[in-house]
C-alpha cells in the first residue's frame, strides 16, 4: 500500500509540473498602433495633393514586442465609400465615374524587431490622374501577425 500511495504523490507531481504554465514564452495580445496625428505625419485629413508633386508619406507605428511590416494604399473616393478606422470626414466632391484614376500600393518589411519606426516613403502623384478624392490608407502588422491600420481622406487636385 505504501508503495502504491509513493507513487501516486511522485504521479500527482508530474501531472503538476506537466500542466505548470511556468514557461518563458508570453502570448502577444496587443495589437501595433499606427498613427499620422503628430507634426510630421503626412498625408493629414483632408490634405490637397497637385499631380505632378512628389510628397514624403509619414506615419509612426509602434508594438510592443517587434515590428514587421507596413504598406501604403492611395485609391480614388469618387464612389464617396468609407473605412472603418477612418477619422475625420472631409468635404467631397460629386460621385463620378473613374477614368485614370491613381492606384498606388507598396509593402514594406521592418528589419531588426523594432519596437518603433516612422514610416517614410516619397512618392509622386501622377500629372494624368484624375483628380478627385482620394483615400490615403497606411497599415502595419506586428510579428505575431496582429494588424492595425488607418486611413485619411485626401484630395489631388490639378
Amino acid at each position: 500500500m505504501k508503495l502504491i500511495f509513493k507513487y501516486l504523490i511522485i504521479l500527482s507531481f508530474l501531472i503538476i509540473a506537466a500542466c505548470s504554465s511556468s514557461d518563458d514564452s508570453t502570448i502577444d495580445e496587443e495589437r501595433p498602433t499606427i498613427s499620422v496625428n503628430y507634426a510630421d505625419g503626412f498625408p493629414q485629413a483632408c490634405e490637397t495633393l497637385e499631380r505632378g508633386q512628389t510628397y514624403s508619406f509619414r506615419a509612426q507605428v509602434t508594438d510592443n514586442v517587434a515590428l514587421a511590416a507596413y504598406s501604403v494604399n492611395i485609391h480614388h473616393n469618387f464612389d464617396h465609400h468609407t473605412h472603418d478606422d477612418q477619422g475625420a470626414q472631409c468635404v467631397l466632391g460629386p460621385v463620378k465615374t473613374a477614368i485614370n484614376p491613381m492606384m498606388f500600393m507598396e509593402n514594406h518589411a521592418i528589419e531588426g524587431g523594432v519596437t518603433s519606426y516612422e514610416i517614410n516613403l516619397s512618392i509622386t502623384i501622377p500629372d494624368d490622374v484624375d483628380p478627385g478624392d482620394y483615400h490615403c490608407a497606411y497599415s502595419v502588422t506586428d510579428q505575431t501577425g496582429w494588424q492595425s491600420r488607418t486611413s485619411v481622406d485626401i484630395k489631388i487636385v490639378d
